[in-house]
């Protein structure tokens, strides 16, 4: 596996002054703490990993973190993080994961240094850089490292990597934080985001063959992207579909004609400024 060496290769200098890293049980941290693990197997340095937990992410994921962590024999650190004590971030402007990523990665900064880790690492890959993703300028401001961008690994190849390394996470769908379910403005609430949480574990639950789906909030309306090929599945099912949104507080339940699509409240304009 050529790209696994030069990853390796990539990697080995950061080693004798200790490594933490960001991780979220994604495919692309997970991929990244799995090589390291497997390079500390070869030649031991201090390595640790970190999971902010926050209601931004659903409860399931900081179980799934903890668990491919420990199939990784690497220490995982929960640190708990509120991102909605920053007006910045509860009041949803555009610029939403700068002020949160700047917090998180301060406090993870702090943590690491702590521990005598000299590197914060994260999981951003290469095709982040075409992304509206203003959060990548905090990551920067604290000096943190993406060696996956830095090595021009994309998505595709991180998946391929981590089947190659039989990785259990190999194939899970992209789960971006609770947050991106809103338009921006939209004031952030605990509440809120734990409907959604609740809405989308219903329709995973009912349709577990779904492909990747989001379910965004507009008030009381709740409006489902899926992949358009799934459309007649759910339009064929809307009866069931509305019988398990409506009783978490949504009085209508639409499906967007123009399919699944990452990122859809992102302002185009502004991608450019974010990289």
């Amino acid at each position: 596996m050529p790209l696994l060496t030069d990853l390796e290769h990539h990697l080995r200098p950061f080693t004798p002054e200790g490594i933490a890293v960001a991780f979220s049980g994604g495919v692309d941290s997970t991929l990244l703490l799995a090589v390291l693990a497997r390079m500390r197997q070869q030649s031991d340095f201090p390595l640790h990993a970190w999971y902010a937990c926050s209601v931004f992410q659903p409860e399931p994921e900081k179980q799934q973190a903890a668990a491919l962590a420990g199939q990784l024999g690497v220490g995982l650190t929960v640190l708990p993080f509120d991102p909605l004590a920053l007006p910045e971030v509860q009041n949803n402007p555009p610029d939403r994961c700068y002020h949160c990523k700047y917090a998180l990665f301060a406090a993870l900064h702090r943590a690491s240094q702590a521990a005598g880790l000299t590197h914060l690492m994260d999981g951003s890959h290469y095709d982040d850089e075409s992304a509206y993703r203003p959060g990548r300028r905090a990551l920067r401001e604290w000096g943190v490292h993406s060696p996956l961008a830095a090595l021009g690994i994309g998505k595709t190849a991180i998946r391929q990597l981590a089947t190659d390394l039989g990785l259990s996470c190999a194939g899970k769908p992209a789960a971006p934080c609770l947050a991106t379910r809103f338009p921006y403005g939209t004031r952030l609430e605990p509440a809120l985001l734990r409907r959604v949480e609740a809405g989308e574990n219903a329709i995973r639950q009912y349709f577990p063959d779904l492909p990747d789906f989001r379910l965004r909030c507009h008030g009381d309306l709740a409006r489902i992207e899926v992949a358009p090929d799934a459309l007649p599945l759910l339009f064929d099912r809307r009866h069931e579909l509305t019988g398990l949104l409506k009783p978490l507080g949504f009085a209508f339940v639409t499906l967007d004609l123009e399919g699944f699509r990452s990122g859809c409240f992102d302002p185009a304009e502004n991608s450019a400024a974010a990289r």
